[in-house]
């Protein structure tokens, strides 16, 4: 009854996610204005891969003992991220479990829940050869691969947070904790513009497995993914992380490399959704392409 007088054939989605262990960077720091947003993002841009409209958020705090200040900066995150994705913070649940987690640690979950027409879900199976990708760029790594970047500058490389190594041009802080984008005002810009299903036939979050990983996602078993390295700008992030000793195929396959979202749309549309996206505040960019081949995504 919620959506008979908007929707023929209404499906929920739902998703659960969390933000890793960035957290140990936010509690190290003490600064946690962030990581909501990040929790947000990691749902709500999970939700859109199926066309889906986020609707109401929720996350759950487990805590060792809540401290009330740290609480209202990170709900105040969330609260930011709901608006971003133009959806409504329901509720949530915290948790104090002190013979679980150690002083001054904790853990958040999120849960998303959106709608979409039947006759409009993403499915792979509309992904065709001739289609083209096109990335979303990122704001840096987001909220996957932090075990290794913490390995990596901060114990291997002895970097300290507040240090502001010139490749990078800013804090090591601000750009590890720069927060995941949200990409559901522009993704849902394109699909809202078509009245009938929209040219979009595939999308990817890019998350853990960097592009390797999330894109073969979206293909069906007779399609290859291939992307074209250089086809975007690289955050300098990622730059300081390969100089410290990650090889440039490992980069891709644990890093975003500076795509946080990918679409596969058809051709004679491409032009089309590529104004939308960058008209939506979006920096969009065609990375690649579908062609025959096995489910397999080729980066070169």
């Amino acid at each position: 009854r919620l959506f008979k007088h908007n929707y023929e054939e209404p499906v929920l989605v739902a998703c659960a996610d969390g933000v890793g262990s960035k957290l140990l960077l936010a509690i190290r720091s003490r600064r946690y204005d962030t990581i909501g947003v990040d929790l947000v993002a990691m749902n709500v841009n999970d939700l859109l891969t199926t066309g889906a409209e986020p609707l109401f958020f929720l996350d759950y705090i487990a805590v060792n003992k809540l401290k009330p200040e740290i609480a209202a900066q990170i709900v105040a995150g969330v609260a930011d991220g709901c608006s971003e994705a133009g959806c409504a913070l329901l509720g949530g649940e915290t948790a104090e479990m002190p013979d679980l987690y150690r002083k001054n640690h904790f853990d958040l979950a999120g849960f998303a829940v959106g709608v979409v027409e039947r006759r409009r879900l993403v499915r792979r199976e509309r992904v065709r050869p001739g289609d083209n990708l096109i990335g979303l760029l990122s704001s840096g790594l987001h909220s996957n691969g932090y075990a290794l970047a913490r390995k990596l500058l901060l114990r291997d490389a002895g970097l300290k947070l507040d240090d502001a190594p010139r490749a990078l041009g800013e804090p090591l802080l601000d750009a590890l904790l720069r927060p995941t984008r949200i990409y559901a005002r522009a993704v849902l810009a394109v699909l809202r513009h078509y009245s009938s299903r929209p040219p979009v036939s595939g999308m990817a979050h890019i998350t853990g497995g960097g592009l390797p990983g999330n894109v073969s996602r979206m293909l069906p078993a007779r399609c290859d993914a291939v992307i074209r390295r250089g086809a975007w700008p690289i955050p300098p992030i990622f730059g300081l992380l390969e100089h410290f000793g990650v090889a440039e195929d490992e980069m891709y396959r644990v890093f975003n490399m500076g795509i946080g979202f990918v679409l596969a749309v058809r051709p004679r549309s491409t032009g089309v959704v590529l104004r939308m996206l960058r008209r939506a505040g979006e920096q969009a960019e065609v990375i690649g392409r579908i062609r025959r081949g096995s489910g397999r995504v080729e980066i070169r």
